[in-house]
């Protein structure tokens, strides 16, 4: 049985697709693809808001006129004075308590750097933020993550813009398992319409793309398929699949059938 509407501190969400803001090709691509794809939650950086002659003004006003939510998020910090500094920021600029909060702590990878996410998300929940962890995988984190305040948790697939899908389904199925009224979101590592609808049939509630969608060849297209996909694991979830079997299992009962003898005509 299919669940009801996507609860996230307090506010009620119909879409499970959220989509970041960066790397689209223009504004208006943009634009068309957060349409398309019917969010209602976008993640937006600090750096898109200039202090110094608010470059990125239109870019404000292009968010607004769309009447998505928007949740700030720290991207490219990696210590927990800066994600915390540039939350601050992003509550006065974009007038929300809702951070996504981003302490990275490998070059390579992008992993989080998880000891200072802890840290980070117990300060900014004390100070009233309502905190979206872009976290590990980690059973243990998860646990400490809700201990700090945090409400939702938001696992990576697979390192952030990689497209590789769900690299550790075991892991994140434990987390499903393990936290079954926690909200889950799938961020980072999304590739394809397949990798999102393989996340809402593992259980989780939502998931987060931007690369997928803002550098593929049709963004639009792309985003509209990710929005099914999302619906239709959701959907695919909820209706109770069937569990996978080792032997063949005939579709069309034995008892009953027409018995001939073919072998001796």
């Amino acid at each position: 049985m299919a669940r009801g509407p996507l609860k996230v501190y307090g506010a009620e969400l119909r879409s499970r697709l959220f989509m970041g803001t960066a790397q689209y090709p223009s504004p208006a691509v943009l634009a068309e693809a957060i349409r398309a794809g019917g969010t209602e939650i976008v993640t937006v950086s600090l750096r898109r808001e200039s202090g110094k002659g608010r470059s990125g003004e239109h870019f404000w006003a292009l968010i607004r006129e769309l009447g998505v939510r928007v949740l700030p998020n720290t991207a490219g910090c990696r210590t927990v004075k800066e994600a915390v500094t540039t939350a601050e920021m992003a509550r006065e600029v974009f007038d929300t308590s809702w951070i996504k909060l981003e302490v990275i702590g490998e070059e390579d990878t992008l992993q989080p750097d998880v000891f200072g996410l802890v840290e980070a998300a117990a300060i900014l929940s004390r100070d009233g933020f309502q905190v979206f962890p872009y976290m590990t995988e980690d059973l243990v984190v998860a646990e400490r993550l809700l201990a700090a305040g945090c409400e939702i948790l938001m696992p990576w697939g697979a390192p952030i813009g990689s497209g590789r899908g769900l690299n550790n389904p075991f892991a994140l199925r434990a987390l499903r398992a393990h936290f079954p009224e926690v909200p889950l979101v799938v961020d980072a590592g999304i590739g394809t319409p397949s990798h999102a609808a393989a996340a809402m049939e593992l259980g989780f509630d939502a998931v987060l793309i931007n690369t997928a969608v803002a550098k593929s060849g049709d963004p639009v297209a792309m985003a509209r398929a990710f929005a099914l996909a999302v619906e239709a694991g959701h959907l695919g979830f909820g209706a109770d699949p069937i569990a996978p079997r080792d032997m063949a299992e005939p579709s069309t009962p034995v008892i009953g059938r027409a018995f001939t003898d073919l072998a001796r005509a």
